[in-house]
């Protein structure tokens, strides 16, 4: 969303910035069309990190729902005549627990779920209850009920239904609560009600208000966020999860498809990376896999882009431990999953796991273009496991187009031997990582002016300016990052496509910071990056225009005071978009040269500013800086369009002219 307004910076007249010492003239060539703006050139890159799966994006509001945490009643409180056992009905999910009478009407036998920091609930919206259950004895009866132990009210319980649960096959039984009133940091309660024992498995709770409406859905405030930046590509499933701290604990995509009941656990390897930041409850439930991961990437309009492992384990992890990864002739298994995944994705109905997908729901191919091998990492013994993965798929699927990576540095003797092995090998495209300060960003405007344009495109998978000793989402990282970006614009020629990391952060449970969008159990913040990222992604054109100051490009070189700008035209929409940033700390004035239109226009300009460098959004606060669009006017003179500017010091300003 973009704030409209009026802005009374923007005047047409020149001669009111008369006080001003000097215009920095922008000339754009709007008949000289540059190279096409790939459609996937920004994008959003999804890790769980953060708590951003589980409860994050992925709607079930149950913390070990299935009783498959190594403590089987982690996340739950029981109490009276409780036993776990091993034998239910899914294979590969075999706890469950059995509700039995402790003996005494007065002294109660159930179970209560915490959620992921709490289970969040809105009043009169309704939530699907939904469990695997059979009875012990004849006939069960169990009270539901949504409570919330904090508050002074005489009765605790928010929504209250009852379950009758009859015979001792194992059934699904579904219900709707619908609470009398909302709670941030709610239970849900199990309570046996009479004499006759009941066993449950697979105990789950979502919103019935999911994204899009799925039942195994998405949280739909957070899903429509992603929806709302309009991203050109959607990578998925990571990150460093795709390699695990151990290949025990890699991601297996294969654990992941079919009926939610039967995806057996995986650790997640953010459980406990760090020991400052320790969350040992830190599981993957799989219940956000990879048929759901390609139905997101289809409902918000992006490019599916999965990750899988290439045979190794975390390097930073296994630093000095080659036999923590897969020997080079026994990678055949891991190359299977890549090929078996492109089925699974594009594959009709008479192929194994394109039939998967169909029996999934999707009868149609999900039009699977991009593969990512390998996850940020480095050196001989990843470049001698990529070779046979890319021999074999270019094989068998020659159009899929595959992404290597140079690892997590940003540039270097690691770096270019990485690049250098990456065309040798002739990945489509190279995976670069930097997550680096302000002075990097801020230096950095010309990176891809000098590189090759022969050879693999630049993918950068994942960025963010961390800022030095400041590390959070304030505003003044995010404008240096959007200054970068104009880089990634000019060059579009060789950099297809870019995604900022990590995504998403729960407020009570993060990992790692910066990120995209914040959250708790009911509420969201986008930050000050993710409007950077929407400005970027909404406004990307179809091609890109030359602008240059005194001939050279704006890129915060000498003499430019500070000032980065990018142009593109949208042949589409008939507009020309200029990107401006001021990096200074003063108002800077400009004058577009719009060379090859004539006449006055209209426009708008569409700023991002703060005056306070360490402001940043937040729950109480998610408005704090948003971006203002405003009307801008276009003057006749000398036979070309030219529009007159005082753009604010630290400021994000984007212009739209017809």
């Amino acid at each position: 969303m973009i704030y409209k307004g009026i802005l009374s910076c923007v005047i047409a007249a020149s001669s009111v910035f008369g006080t001003f010492a000097q215009t920095h003239t922008l000339e754009i060539n709007t008949k000289k069309t540059g190279a096409a703006v790939s459609p996937t050139m920004y994008g959003i890159f999804f890790e769980d990190i953060n708590y951003a799966a589980d409860g994050g994006l992925y709607g079930e509001l149950v913390k070990n729902r299935s009783f498959e945490f190594p403590q089987s009643l982690l996340g739950w409180q029981a109490f009276g005549n409780v036993e776990v056992k091993t034998d239910g009905p899914f294979e590969r999910c075999p706890h469950y627990v059995v509700l039995g009478f402790t003996g005494h009407k007065e002294c109660a036998t159930g179970l209560q779920n915490e959620g992921y920091f709490g289970i969040g609930f809105t009043k009169d919206e309704e939530y699907r209850f939904s469990v695997w259950a059979k009875a012990t004895d004849g006939e069960a009866t169990i009270d539901i009920s949504l409570a919330d132990q904090s508050t002074m009210d005489e009765n605790q319980e928010r929504a209250k239904a009852q379950l009758k649960v009859s015979g001792n096959e194992w059934k699904k039984y579904e219900l709707i609560l619908k609470p009398n009133k909302s709670a941030q940091k709610g239970c849900l309660r199990l309570l046996l009600n009479g004499t006759h024992g009941v066993a449950l498995e697979h105990v789950s709770l979502f919103p019935v208000n999911t994204f899009n409406n799925r039942e195994n859905g998405m949280r739909r405030d957070l899903a429509q966020a992603l929806h709302d930046m309009h991203p050109g590509v959607l990578r998925f499933p990571g990150g460093c999860i795709v390699e695990g701290e151990t290949l025990k604990h890699r991601y297996q995509w294969k654990n992941t498809i079919g009926p939610v009941e039967n995806r057996p656990l995986n650790n997640n390897r953010w459980q406990s990376t760090f020991h400052h930041r320790l969350f040992p409850d830190y599981y993957q439930s799989y219940g956000l896999g990879f048929f759901e991961y390609f139905q997101l990437a289809e409902d918000i309009g992006a490019e599916p882009l999965p990750v899988l492992n290439v045979g190794m384990a975390c390097q930073f992890q296994n630093w000095n431990n080659p036999a923590a990864h897969v020997p080079v002739d026994s990678l055949q298994p891991y190359i299977q999953d890549c090929l078996d995944l492109i089925e699974f994705a594009n594959g009709d109905a008479n192929t194994t796991w394109g039939r998967k997908r169909v029996e999934m729901g999707h009868p149609k191919p999900f039009n699977l273009k991009y593969l990512a091998v390998g996850n940020e990492q480095w050196d001989d013994l990843y470049f001698e496991r990529l070779r046979p993965f890319v021999k074999a798929i270019r094989a068998k699927y020659p159009d899929i187009r595959i992404i290597g990576t140079s690892g997590p540095d940003s540039e270097g003797k690691m770096f270019d031997k990485g690049w250098k092995a990456m065309r040798e090998i002739k990945a489509d495209l190279v995976d670069e990582h930097f997550y680096r300060n302000e002075q990097w960003f801020l230096s950095h405007g010309l990176r891809y002016e000098g590189y090759s344009r022969k050879g693999p495109k630049v993918f950068a998978g994942e960025y963010a300016c961390h800022g030095k000793g400041k590390k959070w989402n304030h505003f003044e990282t995010s404008l240096y990052e959007a200054a970068f970006m104009t880089d990634l614009e000019r060059n579009a020629d060789i950099v297809e496509m870019a995604t900022y990391a990590p995504l998403f952060a729960h407020v009570d449970g993060w990992q790692w910071r910066p990120d995209l969008i914040w959250f708790d159990n009911t509420r969201m913040f986008k930050s000050v990056s993710y409007y950077v990222q929407q400005m970027y992604a909404c406004n990307k054109g179809t091609n890109v225009l030359p602008l240059t100051m005194n001939g050279k490009p704006v890129a915060g070189q000498e003499g430019q005071d500070g000032l980065f700008a990018s142009a593109v035209v949208d042949k589409r929409k008939g507009e020309v978009i200029v990107k401006v940033i001021n990096t200074s700390d003063k108002p800077q004035d400009v004058t577009l040269n719009l060379n090859g239109l004539k006449g006055a226009r209209s426009a708008t300009a569409t700023t991002l500013h703060s005056d306070n460098m360490d402001a940043e959004n937040t729950l109480d606060n998610p408005d704090a800086i948003r971006p203002v669009e405003t009307a801008a006017v276009c003057q006749s003179k000398k036979n070309m369009t030219v529009l007159t500017d005082r753009l604010p010091a630290k400021s994000f300003r984007m212009y739209r002219i017809k």
